[in-house]
């Protein structure tokens, strides 16, 4: 296994898309055609926020991660979230999520950003075994209001 962590081209739109769906399946996302067009569209655009980094096994698409900066207004920062992470199933357990959350690591630092973070749901075990090895668990809750009700 030869793992290689990169931006995706244009022509990896439907691997990247077969991995997209294995993490909407997940978290039981109903993930439309027009939902996938739109984020791929930001992925494409250098000047959206929203990025993507792909991890390939001798040039198969195997994992992904989605981030973004944002800012920190208390810390007089800017940081980087990572909004989706996903590696195939066959897959897991290889040190690959651990490569996609390095690469986004050493992005971050080399912009001199404050900090990393993601979230992850509360019953996603096998995922925290790997963030609290890798990060500090926090004591912050997530609240949303869904303004599409």
């Amino acid at each position: 296994m030869s793992i290689t962590i990169r931006t995706p081209t244009d022509g990896d739109f439907f691997a990247w898309l077969g991995l997209y769906e294995g993490y909407a399946a997940f978290y039981n996302v109903q993930l439309t055609d027009e939902r996938a067009l739109l984020l791929w569209s930001w992925l494409s655009d250098v000047n959206h926020e929203e990025n993507v980094l792909v991890a390939a096994d001798d040039g198969e698409l195997v994992g992904l991660v989605h981030f973004r900066e944002f800012s920190r207004p208390l810390e007089a920062d800017r940081s980087m979230a990572i909004d989706d992470l996903y590696v195939a199933e066959d897959k897991r357990h290889t040190g690959i999520a651990q490569q996609l959350i390095d690469a986004v690591v050493q992005q971050a630092r080399g912009k001199g950003l404050g900090v990393v973070q993601w979230i992850t749901a509360a019953d996603n075990e096998e995922a925290q075994n790997l963030y609290d090895k890798v990060a500090e668990r926090t004591n912050w809750l997530t609240y949303e209001i869904d303004l599409k009700k």
